[in-house]
């Protein structure tokens, strides 16, 4: 099976969840971290999809899936432990052409939710197409570990100068000289070490062109 990676806008819009136990739980906090207005259908769920609801950040209705609960979803993430119920959710979502995770069973899917590392707006995927997610799991362990926060802190910098750089300088290839030169710089590894008066150093230097 081919995919087509892509990042979707999820701020703002209705994402149902099916299912209450430890995998659904994943799969909400993955997608409230992405600004989604998340709806669980489940008559059982675990304490903490019940805190999240408790607390305003879900909505929670403890029953049996239905049809109709598809009305408002932008997307839907079926993680029941009842395959009949799982593939009625793909065969539903199919027939309204929403966008379906089936947890576990990507060939009944249309889109994989794959392993995820943040920093910021630093955002690194691994997919395995379904076919070990345990091992994606492991090289997000091993990213995190090798892009650490100061990624979040050098992307939050590049973005402000960024904007500073396009309002000032209007030649293409400035800008670019520009850009490269605080891309390629020792910036990160500035960050890294906590040194503000040397990070302040150097993008004088690179910007030294406006």
């Amino acid at each position: 099976m081919k995919t087509f990676p892509v990042q979707l806008n999820l701020e703002g819009r209705t994402c149902l969840v099916i299912g209450g136990g430890s995998v659904a739980l994943r799969k909400i906090r993955s997608l409230l971290e992405c600004g989604a207005a998340v709806q669980v259908i489940s008559p059982e769920v675990v304490p903490e999809i019940e805190g999240l609801a408790a607390e305003g950040k879900i909505t929670l209705i403890k029953r049996c899936y239905r049809e109709s609960d598809l009305r408002s979803a932008f997307l839907v993430v079926s993680a029941t432990d009842d395959n009949a119920v799982n593939h009625r959710v793909a065969q539903d979502c199919a027939a309204r052409n929403i966008l379906v995770n089936v947890v576990d069973n990507p060939q009944i899917s249309t889109f994989i939710m794959p392993a995820t590392v943040r920093q910021g707006d630093l955002t690194i995927t691994v997919s395995t197409n379904g076919t070990s997610p345990l091992f994606a799991a492991k090289l997000c362990q091993q990213f995190r570990q090798q892009f650490g926060p100061e990624y979040a802190e050098l992307l939050e910098l590049l973005g402000n100068l960024r904007q500073e750089i396009l309002s000032k300088v209007s030649d293409p290839k400035q800008r670019r000289s520009i850009f490269t030169s605080l891309v390629e710089s020792d910036l990160l590894e500035l960050l890294r070490e906590g040194d503000e008066t040397k990070v302040k150093e150097r993008i004088d230097e690179c910007i030294s062109l406006l």
